[in-house]
């Protein structure tokens, strides 16, 4: 099991299965949601540590940031496996 640990939550964490995607995990903590499809950009949040355990940013993420830097798309971001902390 991954961990997804919210930062601005006062550090809550929640175990992610590995490979899943983190949008549903996101939306109950209150991260929120749109289009679901990577283009309004509601969903942005700040991956402070473990970018590493995401998976590769996606064409939809691409065309809304340009050059990927901390910031992710939750509802495009799969988590592969270990921890990571995120901020929205």
């Amino acid at each position: 099991m991954a961990k997804l640990i919210f930062e601005n939550l006062n550090n809550k964490e929640v175990e992610v299965a590995d490979g899943s995607s983190i949008r549903d995990v996101c939306e109950k903590e209150g991260v929120p949601m749109g289009c679901s499809e990577g283009v309004c950009g509601m969903c942005v949040i700040e991956v402070l540590e473990g970018k590493e355990n995401l998976s590769d940013p996606t064409t939809p993420e691409k065309d809304f940031f340009g050059e990927i830097g901390t910031e992710r798309l939750a509802c495009q971001c799969k988590i592969k496996s270990g921890t990571v902390k995120v901020r929205f």
